[in-house]
């Protein structure tokens, strides 16, 4: 009996100090959110002039968000829908591009086969007001956000054009109109060329169809495929995946690591290649980010692709959105993983090296870097230790091409060059002449069966 007590006691007595700590702890937070009330109460009845509550209770949430990393944020319900058209990659609209000109919109240009496109809106054209409304005084945000609406829906814009002797309007019926995320053509007849600008809902597709398009075109004397992903922001997780299994026919795409279970998950390559084995180059520079990121880190470690260019941006973390409110109608995006290439690789901070470094000539009295991950306030560390990933053949040495092969063209004082592109065209041309069982020996996937 006497060791039973005995020990039930010594058991309190080590748990009475965790117990109090969590206490402290708990009674800590309530101190700190009283302190806030106190603070925010003191903004209302003090301030020098009155604040509107809501913008200051968004500040405040904005503010704790991005106390945590550059990329956790508060997506009020404006910001939130102009989200949820660059996602879904389609809304209900006119089909112009444009920017803001002396505090008026200008068309860039329309995009073809839309309402604003068979309306003969047309690149240069100003447009002054809106159903009637002056466009002087809002932004270019509150601009497009009138412009667009339910499909089916008119509006009509008053145009200024040059040579016109008077302002007029135009009415024009808002239409389905799609974000083109993924372009393609054919260089130098035999490289097919994909251009994807970012992911959206629509990405995974279009490069799919890109592919099909070009190996319908060009069939047997297709040399190879360049994907572009220059410039490339980032977006959609999914998209990435679908993107890197279009080239891929088996392993791991990526996995993502965060505090909790459900963020902790691998994906896969379905069986198939589109491209059937035929030479990839993957072209990046600084701002090639997030779910660019993804796709180049894929290629790169199953030894499907050459990565050409700069090192990209280095966003390795995966951020969720949590919808708020009763009707949804906003949502945070807190960052809650961390994705890993297939050989396991963190890019967080230091971005996907390139196997071949190709760099555009800087501009006279250009200085400094471009930002990237790494320079950002707050940024999340990495607190991987750098792999080792030496004795990995360099298809490049095979290939044999040099700098000055692509840069004689530069200095010869023709039209600009796209540096980076022709190098990758030059590459997957000399990789064609070589036998396929080497290529197949250079492309093998490390640590894969």
């Amino acid at each position: 009996m006497r060791k039973l007590v005995t020990g039930t006691l010594m058991a309190l007595m080590m748990a009475l100090p965790v117990h109090a700590d969590k206490q402290t702890n708990q009674d800590d937070f309530y101190e700190q959110l009283d302190l806030l009330m106190r603070i925010f109460e003191r903004v209302r009845s003090e301030y020098v002039d009155e604040v509107d509550d809501k913008e200051v209770i968004e500040a405040a949430i904005q503010g704790m968000l991005r106390s945590l990393d550059p990329h956790s944020t508060y997506l009020n319900p404006d910001v939130y829908q102009q989200v949820r058209v660059q996602m879904e990659g389609e809304y209900g609209g006119l089909g112009i591009e444009v920017q803001m000109e002396n505090g008026v919109v200008k068309v860039v240009s329309p995009i073809d086969d839309t309402p604003a496109d068979k309306a003969g809106i047309q690149g240069g054209d100003f447009i002054t007001h809106i159903d009637g409304n002056a466009v002087m005084g809002k932004t270019l945000t509150e601009a497009v956000k009138t412009m667009r609406g339910p499909v089916g829906s008119p509006i009509v814009v008053t145009v200024v054009r040059e040579g016109a002797d008077a302002p007029f309007d135009v009415e024009i019926v808002r239409e389905k109109i799609m974000v083109r995320s993924v372009r393609h053509r054919i260089e130098d007849q035999t490289i097919g060329y994909i251009r994807v600008t970012t992911f959206n809902m629509q990405t995974g597709e279009g490069v799919e169809d890109a592919i099909a398009s070009i190996v319908d075109e060009l069939g047997p004397s297709l040399d190879g495929v360049i994907l572009d992903l220059r410039n490339n922001p980032g977006g959609l997780l999914d998209e990435a995946i679908r993107v890197s299994d279009a080239f891929l026919d088996r392993g791991e795409i990526v996995s993502t690591r965060g505090r909790r279970r459900q963020n902790n998950n691998r994906w896969y390559a379905t069986t198939g290649d589109l491209l059937d084995g035929v030479p990839v180059v993957v072209l990046t520079n600084a701002y090639s980010a997030s779910a660019s990121e993804i796709v180049a880190g894929a290629l790169q470690d199953h030894r499907r692709a050459v990565v050409v260019g700069d090192k990209t941006f280095g966003k390795g973390t995966v951020q969720s959105e949590i919808r708020l409110g009763r009707s949804g109608d906003r949502a945070i995006r807190l960052t809650t993983a961390r994705y890993f290439t297939p050989s396991g690789r963190s890019i967080q901070e230091r971005g996907v090296e390139p196997d071949i470094q190709v760099l555009f000539p800087r501009p006279k009295g250009q200085t400094g870097n471009p930002r990237r991950e790494a320079d950002l306030t707050g940024h999340i560390q990495n607190d991987q230790d750098s792999l080792d990933m030496t004795g990995e053949e360099d298809i490049a040495l095979e290939a044999e091409v040099t700098d000055a092969q692509v840069l004689e063209d530069v200095e010869s004082g023709k039209q600009p060059v796209d540096v980076q592109l022709r190098y990758a065209i030059k590459l997957l041309k000399d990789m064609s002449s070589l036998p396929k069982s080497q290529v197949a020996e250079v492309r093998q996937p490390a640590g894969q069966d």
